[in-house]
C-alpha cells in the first residue's frame, strides 16, 4: 500500500500532514539546514536549497547567459520575462538530473528588492525602483522558473531579500529607517504579488536589521508573508546570517537562543556553514532541550520545507519532468537570450545618426568592446558575442582597446612580470632604451579600481597565497576579487598603488621581490611612465571609420557589486577620457554603455549624438547591438530607474525613507537626466483621445496611439495617476499600467490600460490600514514619467481621512518627523522611535483633543534620564502642553510607562513631542 505522502490525488498539507507525523524528532531537526539529511527508512533522499539562477542557471559550468535581473526587467516584456524564466528551470532541470546533491530545484530568485538607490552595490539584480513594475515582472520570472503545471513545480522560485535591503556597506550591522507608509506602499508591494499569485513558495530574509531588529526576525515574515501566500511559504536564511544575530549584531548571547528565535520568527532553513550542517544542527538540539523552542516549532518549519518538497513531486511516484540534456543552449535558448538582449537595450538619446546606413567601415572602441562579462550570479558563458563581432558579421570593423600601456617605475627599477606568471619583482631600469614588454602593463580603469594586465603573457596582476604580487590571473574575478588597485597620488606626481581586498600597500620586499604591507610609509614610490596612450591611439582609430562606436561601462565583479556599493554615478575617468577624444576625433561618434546601474554621464549627453545603454547581455549581446544599430529592430527598450546627473542629486545611501527625502521618480523634484520609463525609438508617436472609464472596482484608460514617423516602431504606453490633493504627502506620478503596441507609418491603435481602484491607496498611519481618499486625480498618459502626452481626469469613490483621536498614538505611526529613527520597541516585534540629536521630534496631525484630556501615559525609553515635551502646533515655539521625566533604563527594550498631567487643550491642533536629549525613545502615548 503506497503511503499518503506519497499520493499526488491528495491535497498537498494531507501528504505533508502524513509524512510528518511519520518523522521523528531527530529527523526534523535534520530538515532544518540547508543541506537536508536523507530519511533513509522512508525511502528520501536529502535535498539542497539554494541553486542559483538569476539570469540564467548560476555556478554549475556553461550554460545559457541571459541579460542580467535589470536589463530583462528594461524589456518592459512580461512574456519575454517570463519565457526566460521557464528556459531557467528547464536548464536546471538538466543539471539537476545530472547531479541532484549540486543542484537543487529551490531557486534562489527572482530579486525583488525595489532600486531606491543607484549606487546599491548590488543594483544590477533587482528590475525597478518601481515597486509595481518590480512586482510584475518578479510575477513573470517566478512563473517561468515554476513551470505551467498547476500542480507540480519544475523549480521552487525564492524571493530575495526580505527587507529593506539596498546597502553593501555594513550591510549586517547597519539598521534601515522603515516608516510605515513606506513599508506598505514601496517596500511590501515588491514582494506580495509573486506570492500573491503562488508562483514564488519561498522568500530569503536580507542580511540588514530593519527599524533596529534584525530582518532575519521580523515579524513580518509570519504576518504578512506568510498571510499573503496560498500555499505554505518555506523561509531560507542568507548565507551565515543566522550566526550574524550573534556577532557582529550582538542582538542575542548565544547561538541556541538566536536560533531558536529565528525558528520561532519564522526561518525554516538555516544556510549556515556551508555543507557543514552539524553546528547548526546542535544548537537546534540545545534550543529543544532548554525550552527555548518546542516539537510544535520543529513540526511549522518542517511543515513549511515538505509543503515545499511535495510540490516539487519529490515523492510522486512518477518522475521529475524529463528534459533533453540538449536544452542547455540550445538554438532555442540562444535564440532567446538574443531577443531579450536585443529587447533589453534603451536609446537614450539620437540626433538622427541612428540607424546606421550601411557604413563601410567602423570603429569599435573601448575596454568593453571585445569583451563579455560574468556577474557573480551569472551563469559561465557557453560562447561569447562581444560588440566587436556582432558588429564585425555586419560591416568591416577597426578595433581599439583604448587603454593606456604604462610601466611602473621605482628609485630601483620597473615593476616587472614574467611569462610564466611567478612572483613579480623590481628590475634595473633600462636608461634611456626602450622599456622590456616585462614591464609594461595596460591599465584598466573601472572607476577608482584599477586592474593590470601584463603585456608580457596577457594576464592579471593579483596577490598569491603567500602575500606577492604575481601576473597569473585571467581578469578580476572571485568572492574577494584580488586583481584591484587603486592609485593614490601625491603632491609630486608621483603615488601609491593600495591592493583593494587587502587594504595593504604594494612594497618591495627582499631580493626586489613585490609583495604587500600593511603599512603605508612603507610602500614603494612609482612613477607613472606612459607608453602608449589609450586615449591617444583610440582618436586615431576613430578617424579613420565612418562611424566610431565607444564600448564604456563598469565591470560587474569589481565597482558596484555584493559587498561594494558605489560612491559616484561617474563614468570611470580614463573612459571618459578615451570618449572624448573619440568624439573630437569623429563626430560620429555612438556611445553605448553596458553597465548594471546608471551613470552620470552628462557631457556624453551634450556632445555625443548618440547614447544607448543595456545591462551587460550575455552571450547574445553583440548580435542584439548590432541588431538595434543597424534599424534591424527598432529600440525598445526602457529605462526603469532614474539616471540622475550626479550623487549629489541623491539622499544617503542608508536613508530609507523614499517620501520624506524626495527619492526615486515618484517624490524627485529635479530633472533627471533621463526620467524613469524613458527610451527612444527610430520612430515618432502621438497620443490623442484619453479617455477614463471607472468601474465598482476597476479603471480602464483608453488612449489612441499613431506612429506618426516613417518607420515600423513598437511603443512601451505608460499609465501614471496623479492625486492632487491629500491630507499627506502625495507621489509626483505613480506608474499603474502599461501597454505595449507595434505599429507600422502612419497606423494608430486604440490602447486600453486596465488597473484596480485599490491601486490607489495609500496607507493610513491614522488608522494603520490602506485608504482610498476622496480626492481630485488625474491619469496621464506617455512615453516615460517626465513625457507625458495627455491626461484626463480620474473620479473615483473614496473616504475622507479625519481628525486623529486623542487615544493611544504609536510613535512609529507619526505623520512627520526630524532627527529620529525608528528603532525596536522589544526584541520579538514593535517599533518605536529614537531621536538621533537634541530637540529632535515628532508630529501627529490635526489630532482632536475632545474631550480635553486631563493626562497621558507615555512609554518611553532612554540610557539616561530624558525629558519629553508636548507642544502644539509648533515644535519649538508652540505651547508647551505637557513634560514627562523618563528615567535611565537597563537596556533599549526597557520602556517604562510614564503618567504626566496635560494642560487644558481642547479641539484640533498639531501635536509635537520633543526628544529634549539624543538617546532617548518613544513607543506611545496614549492621551485617552
Amino acid at each position: 500500500m503506497t503511503e499518503p505522502f506519497r499520493d499526488p490525488t491528495l491535497p498537498p498539507h494531507e501528504r505533508v500532514r502524513d509524512l510528518l507525523a511519520r518523522l521523528t524528532t531527530e529527523e526534523k531537526i535534520g530538515l532544518l539546514h540547508q543541506y537536508q539529511r536523507p530519511i533513509p527508512r522512508l525511502g528520501i533522499a536529502s535535498f539542497r536549497t539554494g541553486t542559483e539562477a538569476l539570469h540564467g542557471l548560476a555556478w554549475h559550468g556553461p550554460a545559457t547567459v541571459f541579460p542580467q535581473a535589470i536589463g530583462l526587467a528594461s524589456t518592459w516584456d512580461p512574456d519575454l520575462v517570463q519565457q526566460v524564466g521557464a528556459a531557467t528551470a528547464a536548464e536546471v532541470l538538466v543539471f539537476h538530473t545530472k547531479n541532484p546533491a549540486t543542484v537543487g530545484r529551490n531557486v534562489w530568485a527572482p530579486v525583488v528588492n525595489p532600486l531606491r538607490d543607484p549606487r546599491w552595490g548590488r543594483n544590477e539584480e533587482g528590475y525597478s525602483e518601481d515597486p509595481w513594475l518590480t512586482g510584475v515582472m518578479a510575477v513573470s520570472y517566478a512563473r517561468g522558473l515554476a513551470g505551467p503545471h498547476p500542480h507540480r513545480m519544475d523549480t521552487a522560485p525564492t524571493l530575495k531579500h526580505f527587507l529593506a535591503y539596498n546597502n553593501e556597506t555594513d550591510r549586517c550591522t547597519s539598521s534601515s529607517h522603515l516608516p510605515p507608509r513606506v513599508l506598505h506602499e514601496y517596500e511590501l508591494p515588491a514582494f506580495l504579488p509573486a506570492l500573491r499569485e503562488g508562483v514564488a513558495v519561498a522568500v530569503m530574509p536580507s542580511y540588514n536589521l530593519v527599524n533596529g531588529r534584525p530582518a532575519h526576525l521580523s515579524p513580518l515574515i509570519n504576518d504578512v508573508l506568510r498571510a499573503a501566500a496560498p500555499d505554505e511559504l518555506m523561509v531560507v536564511s542568507d548565507a551565515m546570517a543566522p550566526g550574524n544575530l550573534v556577532d557582529p549584531q550582538h542582538y542575542y548571547d548565544d547561538h541556541a537562543t538566536a536560533y531558536a528565535h529565528a525558528l520561532r520568527a519564522g526561518i525554516d532553513s538555516f544556510t549556515q556553514d556551508d555543507d557543514r550542517a552539524e553546528a547548526t544542527l546542535a544548537h537546534l538540539r540545545d534550543a529543544l532541550d532548554r525550552g527555548l523552542i518546542t516539537e510544535e516549532d520543529l513540526d511549522r518549519a518542517a511543515t513549511h520545507i515538505l509543503s515545499v518538497r511535495v510540490r516539487l513531486g519529490e515523492f510522486d511516484p512518477e518522475p521529475l519532468r524529463r528534459v533533453d540534456p540538449d536544452t542547455v543552449n540550445s538554438p532555442a535558448h540562444q535564440a532567446l537570450a538574443r531577443t531579450a538582449a536585443r529587447r533589453s537595450i534603451v536609446l537614450l538619446k539620437n540626433d538622427g545618426i541612428l540607424p546606421l546606413r550601411d557604413p563601410r567601415r567602423i570603429a569599435v572602441i573601448g575596454q568593453l568592446a571585445d569583451t563579455l562579462m560574468e556577474d557573480w550570479y551569472s551563469g559561465t558563458l557557453p560562447y561569447a558575442i562581444t560588440a566587436r563581432a556582432g558588429l564585425a558579421e555586419r560591416t568591416e570593423t577597426v578595433f581599439c582597446e583604448g587603454v593606456d600601456r604604462i610601466a611602473l617605475r621605482t628609485n630601483e627599477g620597473y615593476l616587472t612580470a614574467s611569462a610564466d606568471g611567478t612572483p613579480m619583482t623590481i628590475t634595473p631600469a633600462p636608461g634611456f632604451g626602450p622599456v622590456a614588454e616585462s614591464a609594461a602593463f595596460d591599465l584598466f580603469d573601472w572607476g577608482g579600481a584599477w586592474a593590470l594586465r601584463a603585456v608580457v603573457n596577457g594576464r592579471y596582476v593579483s596577490e598569491d597565497e603567500n602575500g606577492h604580487l604575481t601576473n597569473d590571473q585571467p581578469g578580476p574575478n572571485g568572492w574577494e576579487v584580488r586583481q584591484t588597485f587603486r592609485w593614490q597620488p601625491d603632491p609630486n606626481g608621483t603615488g601609491v598603488l593600495q591592493h583593494i581586498a587587502t587594504g595593504r600597500y604594494v612594497a618591495v620586499g627582499d631580493n626586489n621581490t613585490v609583495t604587500l604591507t600593511p603599512d603605508a610609509d612603507s610602500a614603494a614610490v612609482f612613477t607613472i611612465d606612459t607608453l602608449r596612450s589609450g586615449a591617444t591611439e583610440a582618436a586615431a582609430i576613430a578617424a579613420t571609420a565612418e562611424v566610431a562606436i565607444v564600448v564604456a561601462g563598469d565591470h560587474p565583479l569589481v565597482n558596484g557589486r555584493e559587498t561594494e556599493d558605489r560612491t559616484d554615478l561617474d563614468l570611470p575617468a580614463a573612459q571618459e577620457k578615451v570618449l572624448r577624444a573619440v568624439r573630437a576625433a569623429n563626430p560620429a561618434t555612438v556611445l553605448v554603455l553596458t553597465s548594471g546601474y546608471p551613470f552620470g554621464i552628462v557631457w556624453a549627453d551634450e556632445h555625443i549624438p548618440a547614447i544607448l545603454w543595456s545591462a551587460h547581455g550575455g552571450q547574445e549581446y553583440g548580435r542584439a547591438l548590432a541588431d538595434v544599430l543597424f534599424g534591424d529592430a527598432d529600440p525598445t527598450g526602457r529605462l526603469t530607474q532614474t539616471w540622475y546627473r550626479s550623487a549629489a542629486e541623491l539622499p544617503d545611501l542608508f536613508d530609507y525613507d523614499i517620501i520624506a527625502n524626495d527619492a526615486t521618480y515618484l517624490y524627485y523634484l529635479g530633472s533627471p537626466l533621463y526620467p524613469f520609463g524613458h527610451g527612444l525609438s527610430y520612430t515618432t508617436f502621438d497620443y490623442t483621445d484619453p479617455e477614463v472609464h471607472v468601474t465598482d472596482d476597476h479603471v480602464t484608460v483608453h488612449v489612441t496611439v499613431t506612429n506618426t514617423g516613417d518607420r515600423f516602431g513598437e511603443e512601451v504606453v505608460q499609465c501614471y495617476t496623479h492625486q492632487r490633493v491629500s491630507r499627506v504627502k502625495q507621489p509626483l506620478r505613480k506608474l499603474q499600467g502599461f501597454a505595449r503596441v507595434a505599429l507600422h507609418p502612419g497606423e494608430s491603435r486604440r490602447v486600453r490600460i486596465d488597473f484596480p481602484i485599490h491601486a490607489l491607496a495609500i496607507w493610513d498611519v491614522t488608522r494603520s490600514r490602506f485608504v482610498v481618499e476622496d480626492a481630485p486625480r488625474t491619469v496621464h498618459l506617455g512615453r516615460s514619467a517626465k513625457d507625458l502626452r495627455v491626461c484626463a481626469p480620474l473620479n473615483v469613490p473614496g473616504e475622507p481621512i479625519g481628525p486623529r483621536p486623542a487615544t493611544r498614538l504609536h510613535a512609529a505611526d507619526n505623520d512627520e518627523y526630524h532627527g529620529v529613527v525608528l528603532c525596536a520597541a522589544a526584541k520579538d516585534r514593535g517599533d518605536a522611535v529614537r531621536a538621533t540629536e537634541p530637540g529632535a521630534w515628532i508630529a501627529f496631525l490635526d489630532v482632536d483633543f475632545t474631550p480635553a484630556p486631563k493626562e497621558a501615559v507615555i512609554c518611553a525609553n532612554t540610557d539616561q534620564p530624558g525629558t519629553l515635551t508636548l507642544r502644539i502646533d509648533n515644535p519649538i515655539s508652540g505651547p508647551t502642553v505637557a513634560t514627562a521625566d523618563i528615567p535611565a533604563a537597563t537596556d533599549h527594550f526597557d520602556f517604562t510607562e510614564v503618567r504626566i498631567p496635560v494642560d487644558s487643550v481642547t479641539r484640533r491642533h498639531d501635536l509635537y513631542i520633543v526628544f529634549e536629549a539624543a538617546g532617548t525613545a518613544l513607543a506611545w502615548i496614549d492621551l485617552s
